[in-house]
């Protein structure tokens, strides 16, 4: 199609539009992750890191971070001519945690963003969309400098259900990333088709 015109008589294609959020802890990747698939510019909500923020803002492990999501990133990917992601990045800090309800309205499922080195800032993630029946994927950003470990130990660290994909990735890299929201998709997806042989036994 272009331009919206259909070519050589063919009618257009009126593509299927899935929300995928991308959750995790502070620091950990999520606006990098948006920005480096979005085929448009994103929209960011950051603000400026102040000293007033620093006795409830915990920066182990992130001290250079300068600046923090305050509502949400947006971005989105065309996977396929009918088959468009919207890419919804929510705010890492618990004192933002209001916001995930309002975002995850309507979500298909979702991307758990971990840091190896702060593994534990996940947690809050992956027990929120477990507790909602939200289909989701861990995606270990794999960053310069951070230890290495092999997924099954990652998995048991994190005591994931053996159902949950676990991931290794680079959240500046869009092939990585691509295949880091195909894995969601295809999750999520399966899930439902898991749930609806349920129903009809």
């Amino acid at each position: 199609m272009i331009f919206g015109r259909s070519e050589r008589g063919k009618p257009p294609v009126e593509p299927v539009t899935l929300k995928i959020l991308v959750a995790g802890g502070f620091g950990v990747g999520k606006t990098t992750l948006v920005g480096a698939v979005s085929e448009i510019r994103p929209l960011r909500t950051e603000e400026l890191l102040t000293e007033a923020g620093r006795p409830v803002d915990d920066l182990s492990g992130v001290e250079a971070k300068n600046t923090t999501t305050v509502a949400m990133d947006f971005g989105r990917i065309t996977l396929r001519e009918d088959l468009v992601l919207y890419l919804f990045g929510t705010p890492g800090q618990e004192r933002f945690w209001f916001m995930w309800d309002e975002l995850a309205e309507g979500a298909l499922g979702a991307v758990v963003l971990a840091d190896t080195r702060r593994l534990e800032d996940c947690f809050a993630a992956v027990d929120y969309f477990e507790r909602r029946s939200i289909p989701f994927l861990v995606g270990v950003n794999c960053f310069e400098g951070a230890p290495r470990h092999p997924v099954e130990d990652v998995r048991r660290a994190l005591d994931l259900d053996v159902h949950v994909p676990l991931v290794m990735g680079d959240a500046r890299d869009r092939e990585s990333v691509k295949e880091v929201l195909i894995g969601v998709v295809q999750h999520a997806m399966a899930q439902a088709a898991q749930r609806r042989r349920t129903v009809t036994v």
